[in-house]
């Protein structure tokens, strides 16, 4: 049985010791009311009293509706300063300014949401001197299911290690609502969104590869691509080096 209680204690020690190195006085993060951002706010706010989560709705219906009831009963069950930020006008307004400048895909309108996000927070931390946290886990990374410079960027990451099924087992081991624990995860980038169903492989199948290396044909056939199309999302930034 892993030890959630040694991990939790090691985890928060990192988080101050980040902190503390950075001479800054605060942490913000994304709430979306999701799994990994959940686990992210409660090991925050047991390393600083001064942790804020930031609701930022935009656009799609569930970010209105069980993302916001979800990101605000888990502020309140651990004690979590919330503001919110609604962002679906702002959205808006960059897709208007965009309109007759490129014809825009799918997937470049739903990256927008997500860096508008981190936009957000990175402006409250500069304001207020705060680290971003990120709320990112191993399965994502690995897929590259996330947003480069959107989810894809912050400060400090506690979880990144961690794939879906251990944060689950962590939540669980939190006590952690079970609205979070239960419900599909999503990015709230559309309407009926789902991760599992956007990559086409359950996250059960992920983390069964990731820690255990195995996978059946059809599942690692859906691993293999996604990881190899996303390689550029994990390298570093080109550079001239001369």
């Amino acid at each position: 049985m892993r030890d959630y209680k040694e991990e939790f204690e090691k985890r928060v020690a990192f988080i101050k010791d980040t902190l503390a190195k950075s001479g800054q006085k605060g942490i913000v993060y994304g709430n979306s009311g999701g799994k990994d951002c959940t686990l992210v706010g409660i090991l925050c706010k047991a390393a600083c009293d001064d942790t804020v989560g930031v609701l930022m709705p935009c656009a799609a219906k569930r970010n209105f509706s069980a993302d916001l009831d979800d990101g605000k009963a888990v502020a309140e069950k651990y004690h979590i300063a919330i503001r919110l930020v609604d962002l679906t006008p702002v959205r808006e307004a960059e897709l208007q300014a965009l309109a007759g400048i490129t014809d825009m895909t799918d997937a470049a309108v739903a990256n927008i949401a997500p860096r508008l996000r981190m936009t957000t927070l990175y402006a409250i931390a500069g304001a207020e001197g705060r680290l971003v946290a990120g709320t990112g886990n191993r399965s994502e990374a690995y897929m590259g299911y996330f947003t480069k410079w959107g989810d894809g960027a912050y400060d400090f990451d506690p979880i990144a290690d961690l794939t879906v099924t251990e944060i689950y087992e962590f939540l669980a081991w939190l006590d952690a609502p079970m609205s979070v624990r239960t419900k599909a995860p999503s990015a709230g980038l559309f309407e009926g969104q789902t991760d599992e169903q956007e990559m086409g492989v359950t996250y059960a199948a992920i983390d069964q590869f990731l820690l255990t290396g195995q996978a059946d044909e059809k599942d690692m056939a859906v691993i293999d691509r996604f990881h190899r199309v996303s390689e550029h999302k994990r390298q570093p930034q080109v550079v001239y080096e001369g």
